[in-house]
């Protein structure tokens, strides 16, 4: 019987957020004044006597979660953005305490929550290894034996001795998870920070997780939003939502309830009404239609026909906003990246006028084949400044199609993506 490696017991995370409150267009001189001799005075008043502050929240970031992982066990988390997972992992790693709770593990922890931690950028590859294995609790002799084996897998060797602030994203996260998984930790924890890196390189790595856990009987907490990494890599999902353990099974019984999830948040809530979203809000998606050839909103596609993806939105920006940067990406049932449209990609410089208005994205010959698939939506400023940022923002259903032009329309499921090509013999 494998013994327990990580036992967590209703564990909790609170945050205070505060929401700051300066002197606007509406409020005098005065009024600000009173409420900040108000709010002073409210300090030195009995606890029974003081009035509740608006302007401070509290946020549960996970609450009362509990499970047990044996030594071993290839666990993935997965939930939506908020869900409560990078929270979850940095208790974990001791980066964060818990506001109540307790957890148990057994053994050293690595961890790869995001690109740069644990290293320091003004230290080269070279001594960031060691800084790494020594936080570990690693000797020299043990981490020497360690080093070329970290060197030829992160593929680095030429800039071992640059300061990692000069290494590329890729290179960093390649050096940084070299060094989590080779310095042999009982515990290993990687977050999705994994995406940085090329196709080439997360094969590799979920190589090397699945040696680590089966061959080294190690034991591997894997995040990703990429549901054919944890179907691959893992033996067990724990899916979170609002901060809460919803389900604890299989992997892919866990991918069902997650992708369930995002499929009902798409037809249950309307797009303007969304509070799951990211970004400043300056500008606001508030709609999401999909128009066919005939000028008709539709829900139900076909493979092979000509449609329009409208996007309503409302900008409260009081003049001309330019160098608008507009994403639009679709995801299928195993939440696979299978398409993108952005601006950017094609030199469309977008420009939106104050107020309510639309963006259309036009597709001639809908090269998606049969299944159910959703919609990402992301707008920004010159790609530096994001006003909005919805995940599942839309769902829409291709029933088949003769994108051929033969007359069949039984297209197959297990492809996804069609396209005409020229066949001959010689």
């Amino acid at each position: 019987m494998s013994e327990t490696a990580i036992r967590v017991e209703n564990l909790g995370k609170k945050y205070i957020i505060s929401h700051k409150q300066g002197l606007s267009s509406n409020k005098s001189l005065r009024e600000s004044i009173s409420n900040t001799v108000k709010s002073i005075g409210q300090k030195f008043l009995p606890s029974s006597t003081k009035e509740i502050n608006p302007s401070r929240e509290e946020f549960w970031a996970l609450q009362d979660i509990s499970f047990e992982i044996k030594q071993g066990d290839r666990v993935g988390v997965i939930g939506r953005n908020g869900a409560g997972k990078s929270t979850l992992l940095k208790i974990l790693s001791r980066v964060t305490e818990p506001t109540h709770g307790k957890i148990a593990i057994r053994g050293r922890v690595a961890s790869l929550l995001e690109v740069g931690t644990g290293f320091h950028q003004e230290l080269s590859g070279r001594e960031n290894i060691y800084l790494n294995g020594a936080i570990l609790g690693m000797g020299k002799e043990e981490i020497k034996r360690k080093f070329d084996e970290i060197i030829a897998f992160a593929e680095v060797e030429k800039f071992l001795d640059t300061p990692v602030k000069r290494y590329s994203s890729g290179m960093y996260v390649r050096l940084a998870f070299a060094v989590a998984a080779h310095l042999d930790p009982e515990v290993l924890i990687v977050d999705e920070v994994l995406a940085v890196g090329d196709a080439q390189f997360q094969k590799k790595c979920l190589g090397k997780m699945e040696d680590v856990s089966t061959k080294e009987g190690r034991t591997v907490i894997f995040v990703s939003h990429q549901m054919s990494a944890i179907e691959a890599l893992c033996s067990r999902a724990i899916l979170l939502q609002s901060g809460k353990v919803v389900l604890d099974s299989n992997p892919q019984e866990a991918i069902r309830g997650y992708l369930g999830n995002a499929y009902s948040l798409t037809k249950g809530i309307s797009l303007k009404e969304r509070t799951d979203r990211t970004g400043n809000g300056k500008v606001r998606f508030e709609s999401f239609r999909i128009i066919d050839e005939e000028g008709t909103e539709v829900t139900a596609l076909q493979s092979g026909k000509d449609y329009r993806f409208e996007l309503g939105y409302f900008n409260s920006l009081e003049k001309r906003t330019d160098n608008v940067v507009v994403s639009l990406d679709i995801f299928d049932e195993r939440n696979n990246r299978v398409m993108l449209f952005r601006t950017n990609f094609t030199n469309d410089n977008l420009s939106l006028n104050p107020g309510f208005g639309s963006i259309s994205c036009s597709i001639n010959k809908l090269p998606l084949a049969n299944g159910e698939y959703r919609f990402l939506l992301f707008m920004s400023y010159a790609d530096t400044e994001i006003f909005d940022w919805i995940e599942d923002a839309a769902s829409a259903r291709v029933d088949g199609g003769d994108f051929f032009g033969t007359g069949s329309i039984g297209l197959p499921t297990h492809c996804k993506l069609l396209s005409e090509v020229q066949w001959s013999n010689s």
